[in-house]
């Protein structure tokens, strides 16, 4: 018995200098494989020379005009935000169920907000002074084909990995895959320019335009707006909270 039990601890010291040796040798080609790769280049130089050259560009258009250095202005601010923010449509949409995170989602619900009272400030404004509401051109007919065409959309733009701001800002940081999306979202936002006088007459125009002021007025239409955001936002949080728990 003892024998036996002597060669069972020395098989077991055997193996365990065998797995110890496996172990140092698996971690000195990780650090070799380390020491190898190369450093990656700074990207600040770069960055500095595409701002001088933004910033010359953004003089050479307010010469020709000071509406287009503005919009050049307010873009590129845009664009920096939007970058640095990742704020996509499609990730909140699509990253509750993929993810369980409800950011993304939570601050869209938030510039919603923001937006709405904005807009309803200038065109309630324009309503008191009598005159013409601006933006009233986007009131338009609403039926079965806008919930169609909504969910399509929202089908390519899960597919291509971003809505048409979040593919613009993922082309300008290099993905390939975006900038496939772009030419073909320009292709078919040009087909459907084309065909748009065939589906207004047959589909669009014969549906109801619905202005919610004209039916429970400016301050009923702004706090159904806002309650609805707001218990979509109080969900969103309790879907995160729920998915962290899980």
């Amino acid at each position: 018995m003892s024998d036996a039990s002597e060669k069972t601890v020395d098989e077991t010291a055997a193996s365990t200098n065998a797995t110890s040796s496996i172990r140092r040798s698996g971690s000195g080609s990780g650090s070799a494989r380390k020491s190898t790769r190369k450093p990656k280049k700074s990207q600040v130089p770069y960055g500095i020379i595409l701002l001088v050259l933004m910033i010359i560009f953004g003089f050479y258009l307010m010469t020709l005009s000071p509406r287009l250095g503005i919009f050049w202005l307010t873009g590129s601010c845009f664009g920096f935000i939007l970058q640095k923010s990742r704020f996509c449509f499609t990730a909140s949409l699509r990253d509750p169920y993929l993810t369980g995170s409800t950011s993304v989602t939570r601050a869209v619900l938030v510039a919603l907000a923001v937006t709405s009272i904005g807009f309803l400030a200038i065109k309630y404004g324009y309503f008191l002074k009598g005159l013409p509401i601006p933006g009233q051109g986007y009131v338009v007919p609403i039926s079965l084909a806008t919930a169609f065409g909504a969910f399509i959309f929202g089908i390519g733009m899960v597919i291509a990995g971003g809505c048409a701001s979040g593919t613009l800002m993922r082309v300008g940081e290099g993905f390939s895959m975006q900038m496939l999306s772009l030419l073909f979202f320009v292709i078919g936002s040009l087909w459907g320019a084309h065909d748009f006088g065939w589906w207004k007459i047959n589909f669009i125009i014969n549906g109801p335009e619905i202005f919610l002021p004209d039916h429970l007025g400016w301050f009923g239409a702004i706090v159904l707006q806002l309650v609805v955001i707001a218990v979509l936002y109080y969900f969103a949080d309790k879907w995160e909270n729920r998915k962290s728990a899980e």
